[in-house]
C-alpha cells in the first residue's frame, strides 16, 4: 500500500492527464470539487468516462455504473478513498 500522498498527487496527475488539461491556477487541492458549478477544471460525463477508464487501466479497478462513478469523482481525496477501499 502506497502512502496516501503519493497516491494523491499520483491521481491529480491521472486524472489531469485522462482528461487533457492542465492544472488550474495554484494546482488542483485534494477536496476541491472536479465536477460541477464550483470546479474549476470544467469537466463533463465524457470526462467522468475517461477518467473511469485510466482508473481501471492504471488499478485495475472498474467503476461498474455512473452513480459509483458520481460518488467516487467527487473530489481527488474521495477518489483516493475510493481506490484504498477497492485496493484493499
Amino acid at each position: 500500500m502506497r502512502p496516501w500522498a503519493e497516491r494523491i498527487e499520483e491521481l491529480k496527475a491521472l486524472v489531469l492527464e485522462a482528461v487533457e488539461k492542465d492544472a488550474p491556477p495554484g494546482g488542483l487541492s485534494d477536496d476541491e470539487p472536479l465536477f460541477g458549478p464550483e470546479a474549476r477544471l470544467d469537466l463533463d460525463s465524457l470526462d467522468a468516462l475517461q477518467v473511469s477508464m485510466a482508473i481501471q487501466g492504471r488499478y485495475g479497478v472498474r467503476m461498474p455504473d455512473s452513480k459509483e462513478t458520481r460518488r467516487a469523482l467527487v473530489s481527488i481525496a474521495h477518489l483516493a478513498a475510493h481506490l484504498e477501499a477497492r485496493t484493499r
